[in-house]
């Protein structure tokens, strides 16, 4: 063991860890959810203190020697070495102090560590004066944030692409399969199950274009404000050197805020990505649900596709298949929606200068990002890829909607092409039947009308 001393007095703590005396007391107040915040953030957070060490050097505050074991330590985090070095549950003090001092301590013990000196010195290298330098929780914590999701959202772009391309293919292979339309789940004029998926693929283009929109307020960073946004404690040139380096180290394009005091007063960058999430969610579950009813099935459902089987859908009925992993990106978009909820409860909790409900916000900004980008990613592969038409049924179902009736509109109008449907339902006869029975169109007439040709495409029927 080894003894720590903070402005409370002193605490023992296991002699091979790399945190701290802060982060020992945070791991005893919060033993709340048993995970920490999401690797994003111990990522984004070590690129900021590298980029943070780099500049007080090149701003002549930081001896180089102290900066240049700050920046390896900081680098080390980056590769994941010291993971199980960040023990803070994800829900603990307001605005991620007891987060920001793990890190804090993490770095300076093995940087001093790197020099020579055993952990818990301090010496040469304190975890406040220098590893935090120039820095406060208040303008650190919701600066990582946006970089974490920056760095975790290519991840769901990518899933989404591919997603779009899938969807894309299948509409392309399925253009000629007749089917049925359906409005308020009844018959409704036949479509093709390629023109079905074409929508589907816009869809999701569409959810990907919406967050890259909304991710851009997340390139402006507030670093430099400091504890209340006054940039006390820097230099007047550190907030766009430390904005320049980190841009550099991350690859991103990232931007001093404008106004300091409304970046760290202020939560909406996340609020926003939020809810381009929740409604990528809403699209998706659309989508899901829509290749759920259409494989439903196989003889008591539409069966209009097969998806594929990727295991075994009972404990008791043999044979079954069931639509397992457009049930599993339901249940992700869901929680997504869940997340969405606690976000924005955070958002509006702000006071005064800063909002201390940060970590929630994260936890469940990068959770929702990372999810839903592993289930799109699952979803496409595992049941998009591989989805088939049952072109039987499909057409089966399109030549007996009542549906067919809307194309005699112009030949008979809307009343009486309602009692060739009213007869149709009553005596369970396909439109096509009772039109020829009344003499509306011979049988040749009635092929071409009612073709998948004239049917789904722009067009009306002509009175010969």
């Amino acid at each position: 063991m080894r003894t720590e001393q903070d402005s409370l007095g002193e605490l023992a703590l296991p002699a091979d860890v790399y945190y701290g005396i802060q982060t020992a007391r945070a791991v005893a107040n919060f033993r709340i959810s048993g995970q920490g915040l999401p690797v994003a953030m111990i990522r984004a957070m070590a690129l900021l203190k590298q980029a943070a060490a780099r500049t007080h050097r090149s701003l002549g505050e930081l001896e180089p020697r102290l900066a240049d074991a700050i920046e390896a330590a900081a680098g080390e985090v980056l590769a994941g070495k010291l993971d199980a070095a960040f023990v803070v549950d994800a829900f603990q003090a307001g605005a991620g102090t007891s987060f920001h001092m793990n890190m804090n301590e993490v770095i300076a013990n093995r940087a001093n560590e790197l020099l020579g000196r055993p952990l818990g010195s301090y010496d040469p290298i304190n975890p406040n004066d220098h590893v935090n330098m120039g820095q406060s929780t208040n303008d650190v914590f919701p600066s990582a944030m946006r970089l974490a999701a920056l760095l975790e959202l290519p991840g769901l772009e990518r899933a989404l692409d591919a997603l779009g391309d899938a969807l894309a293919e299948r509409a392309s292979a399925f253009a000629h399969v007749i089917k049925s339309g359906r409005t308020h789940l009844q018959d409704a004029v036949p479509v093709t199950l390629g023109q079905e998926f074409g929508a589907y693929a816009l869809t999701a283009r569409r959810c990907r274009a919406k967050l890259r929109a909304a991710a851009d307020a997340l390139h402006e960073l507030g670093l430099g404000g400091t504890a209340a946004g006054t940039g006390l404690n820097t230099l007047p040139a550190y907030q766009a050197a430390v904005v320049a380096e980190l841009a550099a180290l991350s690859k991103l394009p990232l931007r001093p805020a404008p106004d300091l005091f409304e970046a760290m007063q202020s939560l909406a960058p996340i609020g926003d990505l939020s809810a381009a999430l929740r409604g990528t969610a809403l699209e998706l579950t659309r989508v899901a649900n829509d290749f759920r009813l259409l494989a439903s099935g196989p003889r008591t459902g539409f069966d209009e596709l097969l998806l594929p089987a990727v295991q075994p859908g009972s404990s008791i009925m043999p044979g079954k298949i069931n639509p397992s992993m457009a049930e599993m990106l339901n249940q992700v978009c869901f929680q997504v929606c869940g997340h969405d909820a606690a976000i924005a409860l955070a958002v509006q909790a702000g006071q005064l200068e800063l909002n201390v409900m940060m970590p929630v916000a994260a936890l469940n900004l990068l959770n929702a990002i990372t999810w839903l980008g592993n289930a799109v990613d699952a979803f496409t592969r595992r049941c998009v890829v591989g989805v088939s038409a049952r072109e039987a049924s499909s057409r089966a179902h399109a030549m007996n909607s009542v549906g067919l009736a809307t194309a005699l509109n112009p030949l008979i109008g809307y009343q009486a092409a309602a009692e060739v449907v009213k007869q149709a339902v009553k005596e369970q006869r396909s439109i096509v039947d009772v039109v020829i029975e009344q003499g509306l169109m011979t049988p040749d007439q009635a092929a071409r009308a009612f073709s998948p040709e004239t049917l789904t495409r722009p067009g009306k029927l002509q009175k010969e």
